[in-house]
């Protein structure tokens, strides 16, 4: 790998003026897909499942996709519509991905983690006309009902949903249709959720070109190849929910140029490193939280392990504390890579190990997109002071169903941004020192306290409510509720749990509070919004 990734990227520096999309847009050198590996490995592994080691082919990649195009095609679906997958980490998710993208369709991720109210507000939203989900997952799946009125293909893959005839077995729907390439592929988009102001989730939607399929992901390609050194001989650690952007963008790229995803079904701090010398791992991504995770084991067992395979190592998804990512590079040396950058695909940032030593706590400079850092008025800010960060990048995207979050996204100059706060060096690094909506990042999982808020402000022992991220020193946050008790006499041990179980009673449990503490004021402005920066520097140290 380079020593330098900033010199290794300098080229990509001028994409935006030279049209980023456009090269994104083009097929380039190395670029397949799987339909193009058929010749040279067929029997190749495209996906296999570190856990149950079950290996899926680029064959069985291409021929399952080809299948599912075919039925997506004869039930009515048609370019642009909306196709949503509910699965755990199986390698069946490729096959889904492949044959919407090769049919020019939007596929939307739901996270399985979701409580049903929650999941099925993304399936309704998102106005998906075909389901694809697992019998694993058949019991959220059965409870997505009210919200499917849209959804008229509805499959489940490794068997069915008893009581639920609506729900077809995958395997046998898809063996009805030829492993033929539609008459017209062309290349279709993901749609991943992300959150608004007020806590409902909202799609991030991009247009859908004209492209014949085979020409996507140039940009990406491009980025991993040089940059990273990706190829067709990679072998990509994927240990993260394969729903989010991330996991799911980098092996689907993985697979486009021939790699092999080498995906465990969750993971596990040592099994991680087992799988790392048993399969000679050569790149993979993690989150700052997996890290932690890896540095508790006890020396002995970090060391069992043989890690020289291991080329690169990215990680994003999270602020990583400058002490975990120096004991990381003592113990694995200068292989760390970070990136900072959004689903809307708006800018990114990335940093290699010297420049990151060089400039500890940076998540690098501008590689897509120039960056400006304004103040609440617009202004521009000198190199060292902090304010929201925007990108100028010409990238074009919508919120689905939110204009008004669309509008809020962009300023006049047509510069997006994602809502952090940070500030640049005199070198032109950037560091991020909050987020505008205080959003909370746990386990590389964003929470939003509005959504919490709203539930718990519906308590009848709750008089005002705030939620706020807290240092933990494993997750990098937890979630606080700091709460105003109706009866001052109730707040306590009693009343904490009661709020707790409450919560995790209406919200998935990662998004639920940890801890709760009791107050008899709030930091509110006198319009009767929420300081919450405030509220926040309470449990903060200078250190944190």
């Amino acid at each position: 790998m380079p020593a330098c990734l900033a010199a290794v990227l300098e080229p990509f520096r001028g994409l935006a003026a030279a049209g980023w999309e456009i090269i994104g847009a083009r097929r380039q050198d190395g670029a397949m897909e799987p339909r193009d590996h058929l010749e040279r490995f067929g029997d190749r592994p495209a996906v296999h499942m570190t856990g149950s080691d079950v290996v899926l082919t680029y064959r069985d990649l291409d021929e399952r996709s080809k299948q599912l195009a075919q039925l997506f095609r004869a039930r009515g679906l048609r370019r642009g519509d909306h196709v949503a997958i509910l699965m755990e980490n199986h390698p069946r998710y490729f096959e889904v991905f492949w044959a919407a993208i090769r049919s020019g369709l939007h596929l939307t991720p739901v996270n399985w983690h979701l409580k049903p109210e929650e999941a099925g507000y993304i399936v309704g939203d998102c106005g998906a006309r075909a389901l694809i989900t697992s019998s694993t997952l058949a019991s959220l799946a059965a409870e997505l009902e009210p919200a499917m009125g849209a959804v008229e293909i509805r499959l489940c893959v490794d068997g069915t949903i008893p009581g639920f005839e609506s729900f077809e077995s995958y395997e046998n729907a898809i063996a009805g249709y030829p492993a033929e390439p539609l008459d017209h592929e062309v290349e279709g988009a993901i749609m991943f959720y992300s959150s608004g102001t007020t806590g409902r989730p909202k799609g991030i939607k991009r247009r859908l070109l004209d492209d014949a399929f085979g020409t996507g992901g140039g940009a990406m390609l491009q980025l991993i190849q040089y940059a990273y050194g990706f190829s067709e001989n990679t072998r990509y650690l994927c240990p993260a929910p394969i729903y989010h952007a991330a996991p799911l963008g980098w092996s689907t790229t993985v697979q486009r140029m021939g790699g092999c995803v080498m995906m465990m079904e969750r993971f596990d701090a040592e099994n991680a490193l087992a799988q790392i010398e048993k399969h000679h791992i050569t790149h993979a991504q993690f989150v700052p939280t997996h890290f932690v995770r890896m540095l508790k084991l006890d020396e002995q067992t970090r060391n069992a392990y043989d890690l020289s395979s291991l080329e690169v190592a990215v990680h994003a998804a999270a602020p990583c504390p400058v002490d975990v990512k120096k004991r990381m590079m003592d113990w694995w040396g200068p292989k760390l890579y970070e990136y900072y950058a959004g689903s809307e695909g708006n800018g990114f940032v990335a940093v290699g190990p010297e420049d990151w030593l060089a400039h500890p706590g940076t998540v690098g400079r501008p590689m897509h997109g120039k960056i400006h850092i304004c103040d609440e008025d617009g202004v521009e800010l000198r190199p060292g002071e902090a304010g929201q960060i925007w990108f100028d990048s010409g990238v074009v995207f919508e919120y689905h169903n939110d204009p008004a979050k669309t509008a809020k996204t962009f300023n006049t100059q047509g510069w997006s941004s994602l809502g952090d706060v940070g500030y640049v060096d005199e070198d032109g690094y950037l560091f991020l020192t909050d987020r505008m909506s205080h959003m909370i990042i746990s386990g590389g999982v964003n929470i939003y306290p509005q959504e919490v808020e709203n539930e718990l402000t519906m308590h009848l022992d709750v008089a005002d409510v705030a939620v706020i991220g807290v240092p933990n020193d494993d997750l990098g946050e937890e979630v606080k509720a700091v709460v105003i008790a109706t009866d001052p006499t109730k707040a306590g041990p009693v009343l904490e749990a009661e709020l707790i179980a409450y919560c995790r009673s209406r919200l998935a449990h990662f998004k639920c509070p940890v801890s709760v503490d009791f107050v008899t004021e709030l930091p509110r402005l006198p319009t009767g919004k929420l300081f919450k920066r405030e509220l926040i520097a309470r449990y903060r140290t200078p250190a944190d």
